[in-house]
């Protein structure tokens, strides 16, 4: 899957385009763009870094459609918003943990303090970082946040996501846990937890387009 994140001058609504393997291209838009890394390009860098197949870019690789994602070419497959929905259905908690994980490479990286939140993910979503795993992903979104610095409106950054990294169909009759809430659209994400763990995650909401 190909993403091409585009560079729009400052203050202005980002987005990225998105090639899936199928051919289907959609836009992704993000929020008011600036110097700093895009949401979007984060999630992207750290789920890539972590090898995550089943947070956000994983979802859209397999087929789900975010409701901030517009179609602009390509012939989709039957039953496409189907299998969307299903995959949201059986996968919300996963993409939950997606936003949490975000969050605590992000705050890593700021040099902020993560043990409660590293506590909170491997309490309630059993999930915790391989040794060196976590330096490479700050790495990474270090890297990537100085190339982002670097363009100029107009300017893009292109990147390939792994085609191995994509959720699958659930099996028939998987009732899931119901859809990710509070990063697009919908009612604000509620996070059990402590207050440390919820601080940063869903910044904006993804809901089933």
């Amino acid at each position: 899957m190909r993403v091409i994140f585009v560079r729009v001058p400052d203050h202005q609504r980002g987005y990225a385009l998105v090639t899936r393997a199928d051919g289907v291209r959609y836009r992704l838009n993000d929020g008011p763009v600036t110097g700093r890394i895009p949401h979007d390009l984060t999630h992207f860098t750290v789920e890539h870094a972590l090898g995550i197949g089943d947070g956000i870019w994983a979802a859209i690789a397999g087929g789900v459609v975010f409701s901030s994602m517009t179609h602009v070419s390509g012939r989709r497959p039957p039953h496409a918003a189907q299998r969307s929905a299903g995959l949201m259905r059986a996968n919300g908690d996963n993409l939950n943990k997606a936003e949490l994980i975000a969050n605590l490479v992000e705050r890593t990286e700021a040099g902020e303090s993560t043990r409660e939140l590293s506590g909170y993910l491997r309490g309630r979503h059993g999930w915790a970082v391989a040794p060196g795993a976590l330096d490479v992903a700050v790495g990474r979104l270090r890297a990537a946040a100085a190339e982002w610095a670097a363009l100029e409106p107009g300017d893009e950054l292109v990147r390939v996501w792994p085609a191995a990294l994509r959720l699958s169909a659930p099996a028939r009759g998987h009732r899931g846990v119901g859809p990710a809430r509070g990063r697009r659209g919908g009612a604000p994400e509620r996070v059990a937890g402590p207050a440390s763990a919820r601080r940063g995650a869903g910044r904006r909401s993804r809901r089933v387009a």
